[in-house]
């Protein structure tokens, strides 16, 4: 998934004949990893991925089998105690300029996430 989203931001700059920004193609490749990452331990595996680079932007689309929205959980515990993990869905949130959750006809969901490449 991370070589279709780097594919897809190199033909744009290619074809645009504008530089690209290896900051902003970083932050799409993570923001894709987070997502599918997420989709594989909370959503029931990834059924859909789709990526479009469009204006100013990358946009990525994971789908999931799981209705559940997706939620950024407190970094410690009740008891004060630091949790393992939970830094995905902030990660996405923070580098992403547009997040949209659609519920899919078949069930699950589908995430889609819009990166800046400028």
């Amino acid at each position: 998934m991370r070589e279709a989203v780097a594919r897809a931001v190199s033909e744009r700059c290619r074809a645009t004949h504008t530089p690209c920004d290896s900051h902003a193609l970083e932050d799409a490749l993570l923001v894709a990893s987070e997502l599918t990452t997420n989709a594989i331990l909370h959503g029931g595996g990834v059924t859909d991925f789709q990526v479009d680079v469009s204006g100013l932007g990358v946009r990525l689309s994971v789908s999931d089998r799981s209705d559940r929205l997706p939620v950024a959980v407190p970094p410690t515990d009740r008891q004060g105690r630091r949790r393992p993990g939970g830094h995905g869905w902030p990660i996405v949130c923070r580098l992403s300029c547009d997040i949209r959750v659609s519920d899919l006809p078949a069930g699950g969901k589908c995430i889609t996430a819009v990166v800046p490449l400028v």
